[in-house]
């Protein structure tokens, strides 16, 4: 009896100690805001970009309802797309990223900074729907996607206006503030994009970004039946990178870091991890971009046996 004591007391000790080290990102549920902000035929890529990230995450498991994607202008069914309802990422036309289940939740002139700002911090009107919400809590991991033309300082939205880094910065805040996010990991695709995450100074942020002040993001992949590039060259890479994780993949942001060297790029992509808390080499890359359930073991003793109450039927 002394023996199976013991035994017990090891085993609960040994799962305490690995349910913590399976933890260590502390977060319990994945939301994903992806957003091209860009309209107009000639900006088909930036499209791709936005339903190409939209396909991976969902591949490794994020479902819809935890996905908030904005487009700016609908490729698929423009006038002079030869193949309508159809967005390719590759030349080869093998992959539709449209695909048959796109849910847009945000869509052509309903996407302004405005409204951004709003998904963000929660402050919608109480008539919004649920599937334009981000209803994450303070143990959500958010990947926030921003494709589009950018300057220093600055992205823009429908060529009408312009969000800044320091507005960026500031709703960041208010999601902290809210207890929004437990982590957030920050990815912009556009010209001079390390200066949207210069201003940050929130708490557990990472941000990367396809080039740095001064520099252009290039397109990639021309495609003469269209007319257009298909992809920008850093989702291009990300997205060839993210082709080989799975729900079980160890890969981490280290090896997320090295995607796209400017030998490939042109540009120089950046990062920034020291608002993050973590170590990135210790965080996941299906931290951000999947979503693994997880189970929580707990040492408490929880009562199965009390009957269920019948409630009688009037």
């Amino acid at each position: 009896m002394k023996n199976n004591y013991m035994y017990c007391v090891l085993f609960c000790l040994f799962y305490q100690n690995t349910a913590g080290q399976f933890f260590s990102s502390g977060h319990t549920n994945n939301w994903a805001v992806l957003v091209c902000t860009s309209r107009f035929w000639f900006n088909y890529r930036h499209v791709a970009n936005s339903l190409s990230v939209y396909r991976s995450v969902k591949r490794l498991g994020i479902p819809d309802s935890h996905i908030v994607l904005m487009l700016a202008d609908d490729m698929a069914c423009n006038h002079r797309n030869p193949k309508p309802a159809t967005v390719f990422s590759h030349k080869n036309m093998e992959l539709n990223v449209y695909g048959d289940d796109v849910e847009v939740d945000y869509r052509g002139y309903e996407v302004t900074v405005e409204n951004f700002l709003r998904v963000l911090t929660g402050r919608l009107p109480p008539s919004t729907p649920r599937s334009k919400r981000l209803l994450s809590d303070d143990r959500s991991n958010i990947l926030i996607y921003l494709t589009g033309h950018g300057g220093n300082g600055f992205l823009k939205f429908q060529d009408s206006e312009e969000i800044s880094n320091v507005e960026l910065a500031d709703a960041f805040e208010q999601m902290w503030q809210k207890r929004r996010y437990n982590e957030l990991l920050f990815i912009i695709d556009t010209c001079q994009g390390a200066s949207m995450y210069e201003r940050f100074y929130s708490p557990n942020i990472m941000a990367l970004a396809s080039s740095q002040v001064g520099e252009d993001s290039l397109s990639h992949q021309p495609d003469l039946a269209i007319g257009v590039h298909l992809m920008d060259r850093y989702t291009f890479y990300l997205l060839e990178f993210l082709e080989d994780i799975h729900p079980a993949s160890k890969a981490n942001m280290n090896d997320l870091f090295k995607v796209c060297p400017k030998s490939q790029c042109v540009s120089t992509p950046g990062h920034r991890t020291d608002l993050f808390q973590r170590d990135p080499g210790s965080v996941l890359i299906t931290d951000f971009f999947g979503s693994v359930r997880k189970v929580e073991i707990t040492t408490e003793v929880v009562n199965l046996t009390n009957p269920i109450e019948q409630v009688d039927e009037r």
